[in-house]
């Protein structure tokens, strides 16, 4: 009898322990409930900025250009000094080449007949800035300006108005380029650069440009780079050489066909096409 009363002792103690558990059961559910609920808010409320940051494609200049052919591009930038412009034009004239200057609207002030003379030898003349300011602190409105500008006195020069633009310092975010599009310019960089700049003698410069480019490449000078014109025949012997057709910029652009410029820079011809 004893043991019969401690049994149902025993079994009236799990019993009376069910309602206990059973209440903190459902107490943990709903702690976790309200978890999971605040959760999907969030997630509710977050998740169209992080679909959208996602989905947002990057605004790009193009780098260098889709080409099945042996041709490139050299183009030089024009924001201080003069007095390699006509030894390089020399050169090019020489190799029979011709190629792409974007100059700042302050140095063509400066040197109208350089300018001058860059269009009258067959290059083209086009847009670095009016005054080579850090675009990326600008609003669009006052870059809007900037181009504008320079594109007027280039064209008041030369008769020619500029279609396409290297941004100064090569800087640029999204709001640039959008800004330079809206416009109708076209933003452009470079997938070789010479650092010529740099003042590196013009064995260096040479060497860096011939390991470099490929077909639809984009090569980056200065007008006012010391060993320049002195490396500029071997690179021009060295392409020329290899089969390369030399161009200007707007030459090697796809034009009259889809295109897209993928995530490196580069303008392709669209699948379509």
């Amino acid at each position: 009898m004893f043991l019969r009363f401690a049994l149902r002792e025993k079994r009236g103690k799990r019993e009376a322990a069910k309602p206990r558990f059973l209440v903190l059961r459902r107490r943990t559910l709903t702690a976790g409930a309200a978890l999971l609920a605040a959760l999907a808010i969030f997630g509710a409320v977050n998740a169209p900025a992080a679909v959208r940051a996602s989905a947002a494609t990057r605004q790009l200049p193009i780098y260098c250009v889709e080409r099945d052919q042996k041709v490139c591009s050299i183009s030089f930038d024009a924001a201080w000094g003069a007095d390699n412009t006509q030894k390089i034009l020399d050169v090019l004239a020489d190799y029979g080449v011709k190629c792409t200057f974007f100059v700042v609207g302050n140095w063509a002030d400066q040197y109208p007949e350089q300018a001058k003379a860059i269009v009258e030898s067959g290059n083209e003349l086009m847009n670095h800035s009016n005054a080579h300011d850090h675009y990326n602190s600008l609003t669009a409105d006052r870059i809007i300006a900037d181009v504008n500008t320079c594109n007027d006195k280039i064209e008041a020069l030369t008769g020619v108005r500029p279609t396409l633009i290297r941004c100064p310092f090569g800087e640029y975010d999204d709001h640039v380029i959008s800004a330079i599009r809206s416009i109708g310019m076209e933003p452009i960089q470079w997938d070789v650069d010479s650092l010529d700049w740099k003042g590196i003698s013009a064995g260096e410069i040479t060497k860096r440009v011939t390991g470099k480019v490929t077909n639809g490449s984009i090569v980056l000078f200065h007008n006012a780079g010391e060993h320049t014109p002195e490396a500029l025949p071997d690179i021009l012997d060295y392409l020329l050489g290899e089969g390369y057709e030399i161009v200007p910029i707007s030459k090697i652009l796809l034009t009259n066909e889809e295109t897209y410029i993928d995530h490196t820079g580069r303008q392709c011809r669209s699948a379509e096409t």
